[in-house]
């Protein structure tokens, strides 16, 4: 262990995102305090409060900030591969050690101590992708440079979603989406990703609705005009022809119409008739791509037939593989059932909670919402309602803009390396902080479902704090790496 090749290492360090990270958790550690605060609790060192067991793991997360800044920048990347397999060995014998929280196998009890790995997880999964990716001969000419990548994504995140039944945990993974379209990867990938989406929102919420005429369901027909308006956007965007588009819109039009005709006399199987129509366009798709040599519409047309599949699958993986609660957290999101005491209460609870801090707030411990313990999770996953009540809108925008000049910071931080893989370990750091923040912000609000991941630096809990130092001071001593090789 060395401090840095000149001796001193404090001096390369970016200490503005220190002050913002100091800045974040001490704020947090406030919130916490107010959120668990009750009216016969003297001080805010009680232990015997998860205040002051959260100010043991701050004491704990600079002692490990401080130890992480002083090891030798290129034993990151020496160990990454190495503490890779170790974690997935970790993540796979979790649920054997583990016990049942609230559903959860993802927490391994260390005496008074409960850690959960997947937290850590993030840490080193970003490091063995900025390795791999940081090669001098890597570039992402075609898909087949993204498989190994989507495979180190993708092995810890299932064994997280199926092993250990945690799905927040699991779907932060996404968040390297981001980082493989700034290196390059085509923006169809995340085009795709949210097609999916409003494919599964739409098949879900308007799927069981009977259409007023002919047979067939809302749902499945708003999912094929979608498909619909898709292969026509792609043939006309890849052929460059007005004219096409508006014969193949004209025709689509036609169709239906002739359809709505005989739906008079005949009932007709309008989700039939729109599959029909995809699967034709397909095919006109597919001579297209070969006929004028554009076989980027190959892929187009794989993707229409594979969505008539995915279609009639998004039933299937809602109400068999899917978890109850995850089930009904959805259906309330999507206003397809009212549950106020149930799965909606900690959403409802939040809401009234923020509504009530209004412009300036009740003032600090003065939240009657929290302290009168309405809001469940009040100081872990949904922290941010306590900002909302104690400290208002105010407080709130103040929050969120502390947030927004510390992810800023992170870009900049990665737009200035010139080594590859530091970068590409930077924009992984960003994009999980902006996956946290934005999920459990809108879970917050009842824009997202509640799917129970942290606010960074806020939430109560050891495991997460520690989660999010590590992959901050990391990224601290690379960057003050940059400067050492410079002199």
């Amino acid at each position: 262990m060395r401090a840095s090749r000149s001796g001193n290492i404090w001096q390369y360090v970016d200490w503005t995102t220190i002050g913002l990270f100091l800045l974040l958790v001490f704020f947090g550690w406030l919130n916490i305090y107010g959120a668990s605060y009750t009216f016969d609790q003297t001080s805010i060192f009680d232990f015997s409060n998860r205040a002051g067991k959260q100010f043991t793991w701050i004491m704990g997360s600079l002692i490990m900030g401080i130890v992480l800044l002083l090891i030798d920048y290129k034993t990151y990347d020496v160990l990454a591969y190495v503490a890779y397999g170790a974690m997935l060995l970790l993540l796979l014998v979790t649920p054997f050690l583990a016990h049942d929280i609230k559903g959860s196998m993802s927490w391994i009890s260390l005496g008074p101590v409960n850690l959960q790995p997947a937290e850590f997880a993030k840490c080193i999964v970003a490091l063995t992708i900025a390795k791999y990716m940081g090669r001098y001969e890597y570039k992402i000419r075609s898909w087949r440079d993204l498989v190994i990548p989507f495979v180190l994504i993708g092995v810890p995140a299932l064994i997280i979603m199926v092993l250990q039944k945690e799905t927040g945990s699991a779907l932060v993974f996404a968040a390297f989406l981001l980082v493989f379209y700034r290196l390059g990867m085509s923006g169809y990938v995340l085009w795709v990703g949210v097609a999916a989406v409003a494919l599964f929102i739409t098949s879900i919420r308007w799927g069981a609705i009977p259409l007023p005429l002919g047979n067939g369901s809302v749902g499945m027909l708003a999912c094929m005009l979608l498909l619909t308006a898709i292969e026509i956007y792609f043939v006309c965007k890849e052929h460059r022809m007005r004219w096409q588009a508006l014969i193949l819109i004209g025709s689509v039009i036609v169709i239906y119409a002739i359809c709505l005709i005989i739906n008079i006399w005949v009932s007709m199987p309008f989700n039939w008739i729109s599959m029909g129509i995809v699967i034709a366009l397909a095919l006109y798709t597919l001579f297209v791509s070969v006929y004028w040599r554009k076989y980027i519409l190959i892929l187009v047309t794989v993707f229409s037939l594979g969505c008539i599949g995915y279609t009639h699958a998004c039933d299937f993986v809602f109400t068999r593989v899917l978890q109850p609660h995850q089930r009904i957290r959805i259906e309330v999101l999507l206003g397809m059932k009212e549950d106020p005491a149930g799965a909606g209460y900690n959403v409802n609870q939040a809401r009234i909670a923020i509504g009530s801090g209004r412009f300036f707030g009740k003032g600090y411990l003065k939240g009657t919402q929290t302290k009168l313990q309405f809001v469940p999770e009040q100081d872990t996953d949904f922290i941010f309602c306590t900002v909302g009540e104690e400290w208002g809108f105010v407080g709130s925008i103040g929050v969120l803009l502390v947030y927004l000049f510390f992810l800023l910071r992170l870009i900049e931080i990665a737009e200035r390396q010139r080594n590859i893989s530091t970068m590409i370990y930077a924009y992984s750091v960003a994009s999980i902080f902006l996956f946290h923040l934005t999920i459990n912000v809108g879970m917050v609000l009842g824009l997202l479902p509640v799917i129970g991941i942290p606010l960074p630096f806020f939430s109560y809990g050891g495991s997460s704090l520690w989660g999010f130092t590590l992959l901050l001071f990391i990224l601290l001593r690379l960057d003050a790496a940059r400067m050492e090789q410079l002199r």
